[in-house]
């Protein structure tokens, strides 16, 4: 016997409770388990999701993939052969609902199939989204044609966001930017800006929605006094994302405060 257990053993104080009863639940994520595969500079997906997701039962996941600080088409390209490892990190051999990648501009990049393509080497056959699958979704939900774009993004990158919306048959008939090359800096655009943003494009000509264009900027703060502004309704890619990864995990609940594409269900 131990020094310790002996002295353990003299005290009358001490109970040795051994090995108690337990069940087992169903866990956080008895509705829905959704993985996030985030950018390693990304400041904002996760404070947006926390914001939108407030509901019991639906368990969030997130995994970090290396990315380079500049965005430039070369640097989301080079994201590619990091998105199979990090899913694979997402809770293994665990089952998820589906898995959502965080960065809109690498999709437009790389092409939403080969980031289907990458996520389903870890995980075959799960449900999969991104902002940009999640975005062109929401247009659908809210019947919205004419679309007003708003991104941080440097021209270049911009080129590829039009490029990409435009083989997709949207419509853009207005467009801005707030000219950013570094993605810590994005993060750091504030809603106020945002807002301002959002306003002028719906000023600007008419349109059916805005989306905002990448997972740095910040939309669930303000959302709806935004769409309020705007007069039309309003998406962003941690929005569209967040409300499409609870869809394609079965859960239609509406979301209140959250805007209105939380009110209406994905196709």
């Amino acid at each position: 016997m131990t020094t310790s257990t002996a002295a353990q053993a003299a005290s009358s104080d001490f109970v040795d409770a051994g090995v108690l009863a337990c069940e087992l639940d169903a866990g956080i994520a008895r509705r829905a388990a959704i993985g996030l595969v985030v950018l390693a500079t990304d400041q904002t997906m996760e404070h947006e999701f926390r914001r939108l997701l407030p509901l019991d039962g639906i368990g969030i996941y997130c995994t970090r993939v290396y990315n380079d600080a500049d965005i430039t088409p070369d640097t989301l390209r080079a994201i590619r052969e990091r998105i199979a490892p990090g899913t694979e990190l997402i809770l293994p051999g665990l089952p998820l609902d589906v898995v959502g990648f965080g960065c809109t501009s690498a999709t437009m990049t790389l092409g939403e199939e080969v980031v289907f393509e990458e996520i389903r080497k870890a995980r075959p056959g799960i449900a999969c989204t991104t902002p940009i699958t999640a975005a062109l979704a929401a247009f659908r939900a809210f019947g919205a044609k004419r679309i007003g774009v708003l991104t941080p993004y440097a021209p270049e990158v911009n080129e590829v966001v039009r490029n990409y919306l435009d083989g997709r048959g949207v419509e853009v008939v207005a467009f801005g930017t707030f000219d950013k090359l570094d993605d810590r800096e994005a993060a750091r655009i504030s809603p106020d800006s945002i807002a301002g943003g959002v306003k002028e494009l719906a000023e600007r000509n008419r349109l059916d929605a805005v989306f905002v264009s990448c997972t740095s900027l910040r939309l669930s703060e303000n959302i709806e006094e935004i769409e309020k502004a705007a007069g039309i309704p309003v998406t962003s890619s941690d929005h569209a994302l967040a409300w499409h990864c609870l869809r394609l995990s079965g859960v239609d609940d509406g979301i209140p405060n959250a805007g209105r594409l939380f009110t209406l269900p994905a196709d």
